[in-house]
């Protein structure tokens, strides 16, 4: 019946957001149904009704660990940014905050890769998630080499781009500096820094010939403090 469809949504989301709980606290092999059961407090069968075992619970959690790991989050305040160099900077300094400010979020996602080595499905659909985050970080840093040049003027002969290699290329290591940032965040919690990290990127990038300059003629590495306040972790609003 159409009023009993709500319900059980609901239940489900319920129960995903306890599995999101203990695997994010304990880790994935602490994920059983029996576990998960406790923390939605509901019946072990009514975590079997939703998700036929375990493995399928596992499965269906990798899209919240997913969404908050490897899809590209971009605050308004860095979409208004310009020069495009300046807006890439900050973008990579928003996303290396975000991912490392509870970093038991980036340890899901590894756990995951590990268990990609093993299980086909996963494995496509972190590879394929990883491919997504690598394209939107394309999409800003491929007009930082056509917009930042300086003003030409008007010929018959248009202006050249960045070769499609050059651009993926700075896709990738963007993508790698924030996944590193948020590995190293795993790694040594408390007296690993953003602000260090960030600016040894920033190093790299000025290599590159991304030298961004923020509207006071700074590098955002240059200021004390983020240009844009950190947000939280991506997580689902039911994660308690």
């Amino acid at each position: 019946m159409p009023g009993r469809k709500a319900p059980e949504e609901h239940r489900r989301r319920d129960i995903l957001g306890a599995a999101y709980d203990v695997a994010v606290r304990h880790g994935i092999e602490a994920l059983t149904v029996r576990a998960v059961a406790a923390r939605a407090h509901v019946s072990h069968g009514t975590v079997l009704f939703h998700f036929n075992r375990r493995d399928e619970l596992v499965a269906a959690l990798l899209d919240t660990v997913l969404e908050a790991t490897t899809v590209l989050h971009i605050p308004a305040e860095v979409e208004r940014l310009t020069p495009p160099a300046t807006r890439l900077r900050t973008l990579l300094r928003a996303e290396m905050e975000r991912l490392s400010g509870d970093p038991r979020h980036f340890r899901l996602f590894l756990e995951y890769w590990a268990l990609g080595v093993r299980n086909a499905v996963i494995r496509r659909r972190v590879s394929a998630a990883l491919d997504g985050y690598r394209r939107a970080f394309r999409t800003v840093s491929e007009a930082v080499p056509r917009e930042d040049r300086p003003a030409r003027r008007r010929t018959s002969t248009p202006t050249r781009r960045l070769p499609q290699a050059a651009t993926d290329g700075l896709a990738a290591v963007a993508v790698s500096l924030v996944h590193g940032c948020a590995l190293q965040a795993v790694i040594d919690p408390k007296s690993f820094s953003v602000l260090q990290h960030f600016e040894t990127a920033s190093g790299l990038l000025d290599g590159l010939g991304v030298t961004g300059r923020t509207t006071d003629g700074k590098s955002p590495s240059s200021r004390g403090g983020s240009p844009v306040r950190a947000g939280r972790p991506a997580t689902l609003s039911f994660v308690r």
